[in-house]
């Protein structure tokens, strides 16, 4: 029986994400990034996204594309350091960012995919993180309310993919794919393979196809490094 989930062009992919949307983009730094459907988001034109992701690439590559498009309206993102375009827009006044410690992004996205609207946590405490938040007392120590964030869609990268949408990553570029892929409700998944139903090991399934509605294969992954950094001998 032919896929349902499996989808040709990745313009196709990204063809229903409109202006506005809050996407959930998968990777760390340049590693695991779903280069393929950032690109035709780009190409697409999409204006005023909300991007919730833990950085937000490099001058010109990744995310970092739809930066100097100016179709980033919002970033919810925790390292923002490689990417020039990202600092003077901000300091313009252009983009919106919303600065979140990493372990707290990664929860975040866990709870939104995980149906859970809030949690407490410590991190943040007495910082600008808890500016305008609500703090709660548990044990005697303080916490701040962080909410789930869900996305309209979320934007993943695997390694390898069956016809039911289950996926494994490989190594390190699994980092935030998995928490974003259950956070979005419509997934995106590109991937470098798509086997038959019943290939994969269950044991070695990372995100269960009930995650993923979408799949397609991409081929020619840059896969570039952020910074490259050598010892003399």
């Amino acid at each position: 029986m032919k896929s349902t989930k499996l989808v040709t062009s990745f313009s196709e992919a990204v063809s229903d994400i409109q202006d506005g949307a809050t996407l959930i983009v998968g990777g760390f730094g340049l590693c695991g990034i779903p280069e393929f459907a950032i690109q035709a988001l780009r190409e697409k034109g999409t204006k005023n996204l909300t991007v919730v992701s833990n950085n937000c690439g490099v001058d010109d590559w990744g995310l970092g594309l739809l930066l100097a498009n100016k179709q980033i309206k919002k970033m919810v993102s925790s390292y923002v350091g490689e990417n020039k375009i990202f600092e003077q827009q901000f300091l313009s006044g252009e983009l919106e960012v919303e600065l979140t410690p990493q372990g707290t992004l990664a929860e975040r996205i866990r709870a939104g995919g995980a149906g859970i609207p809030g949690f407490y946590t410590a991190t943040g405490m007495g910082t600008l993180i808890a500016e305008g938040k609500e703090v709660k007392e548990f044990d005697g120590r303080t916490y701040l309310l962080e909410r789930g964030i869900v996305g309209d869609f979320a934007l993943v990268k695997a390694w390898k993919a069956d016809t039911l949408g289950n996926l494994v990553y490989r190594k390190t570029s699994r980092n935030f794919n998995p928490l974003a892929a259950m956070a979005g409700k419509i997934t995106i998944a590109e991937v470098e393979e798509i086997v038959e139903a019943g290939e994969l090991d269950p044991d070695e399934i990372h995100t269960p196809g009930i995650y993923v509605q979408r799949i397609l294969v991409g081929s020619n992954y840059q896969k570039r490094i952020e910074r490259r950094t050598v010892v003399q001998a």
